[in-house]
């Protein structure tokens, strides 16, 4: 089946769009990527719904700075599918699934809580193509951590590697940072959880000083000095003493530690945090890893893949090493788990996020319902 999946992360930076042909096992071809940029006003909106969602309670009606956030959300997805489908010429009628993530503005699993705005229904009548939804629902609700979710998808890209490579890491660097251990048999499953932060912090923290959303080349961090005390106590967060698997929601780490730091030695503080959360949770891996494959926009930062190599002391490298579209991973995971949770197949495992057995998920809008 042809699948179009459809990413926005925690760092709200853009959507990312890939279309593969799967069966939700293996994949058969891989079709065009391309990543449409959010606006700074649907940014702001999202910045202020999670502002809003963190001090939300399920009982309250939803509040009015999320039903903004969710229609500018689902209308910036509706442009970025049909940019995508005029600019690679692909037939609406072509594609059999949508897999729409939506954006994350609430994750707390440890209260059965997470929240995906977006509206997949909307989308499914506006293209006439099934739209499947709230992947992390079903997850959450049994007692799972809702994240992370690509994990089997780095299982079926991984397919073949293991025989050359031995266990690989495929690190994914977004707005928080998350690991998945792929083992040298296939049958053997993923191991996956959260790890740290990625690169929200760091991004907030160029904003407020520099202007711009991003530590671009890590150069802000590159000209600073890593304060190693203010850095020990950010490691002393409870999260790191948790077991695996674990999530986490964007905003469980703050600035509090590193203000009243230069601009330079702040981010160059916070880009080591990133690192050292990630490296001091390799002890969760059954067995050591070869190497580290870096997906997600953290892979573009040269700083950051320095001192990950530096730290890790084995071979740290952009995922592209191995033929995977790093741009796009995550969008093709969830066009992936479309077509799964179409099939009925299990999206998480409890060893990716700790829900008690192999849990399907997703919800499907059709864009056409039959009456009598």
């Amino acid at each position: 089946m042809r699948a179009l999946g459809l990413m926005s992360g925690t760092s709200a930076d853009g959507i990312d769009l890939a279309l593969i042909d799967t069966d939700g096992e293996r994949i058969a071809h891989f079709g065009p990527v391309m990543t449409v940029p959010l606006t700074p006003t649907t940014r702001a909106a999202i910045r202020e719904a999670s502002r809003v969602a963190a001090a939300w309670d399920p009982g309250q009606a939803v509040p009015g700075a999320v039903r903004e956030a969710e229609a500018r959300v689902t209308e910036a997805h509706r442009a970025a599918i049909e940019h995508f489908l005029a600019r690679t010429g692909t037939p609406r009628d072509a594609i059999g699934v949508i897999g729409f993530h939506g954006q994350t503005i609430l994750h707390r699993p440890d209260q059965h809580l997470t929240w995906q705005i977006g509206d997949g229904l909307a989308l499914a009548y506006e293209f006439s193509i099934d739209v499947v939804g709230q992947f992390r629902l079903a997850d959450v609700a049994a007692g799972g951590q809702g994240a992370p979710f690509a994990p089997l998808y780095h299982q079926a890209l991984a397919r073949g590697m293991m025989e050359r490579d031995g266990p690989i890491a495929v690190l994914n660097i977004g707005g928080v940072s998350n690991l998945t251990w792929i083992g040298l048999d296939p049958e053997e499953a993923p191991v996956a959880f959260d790890c740290g932060p990625g690169n929200a912090l760091i991004d907030d923290w160029a904003l407020a000083h520099t202007g711009r959303p991003v530590d671009a080349d890590g150069a802000l961090a590159g000209a600073g000095e890593v304060d190693i005390q203010i850095l020990n106590q950010m490691m002393d967060h409870p999260f790191f003493d948790l077991g695996v698997p674990k999530s986490l929601d964007r905003d469980d780490f703050t600035l509090g530690a590193v203000r009243g730091l230069a601009a330079e030695d702040g981010a160059a503080t916070l880009t080591a945090f990133t690192v050292e959360a990630i490296a001091q949770a390799r002890v969760h891996f059954p067995r050591p890893v070869t190497r580290f494959l870096v997906t997600g926009g953290g892979r573009h930062n040269p700083v950051m893949m320095e001192m990950l190599g530096t730290r890790l002391g084995v071979a740290v490298q952009p995922v592209e090493s191995a033929g995977w579209r790093g741009d796009s991973i995550e969008a093709e995971a969830f066009a992936y788990l479309a077509v799964r949770a179409l099939r009925g197949l299990a999206l998480s495992l409890p060893t990716t996020t700790g829900v008690p057995v192999p849990m399907p998920g997703g919800q499907v809008f059709r864009p056409m319902r039959m009456s009598r």
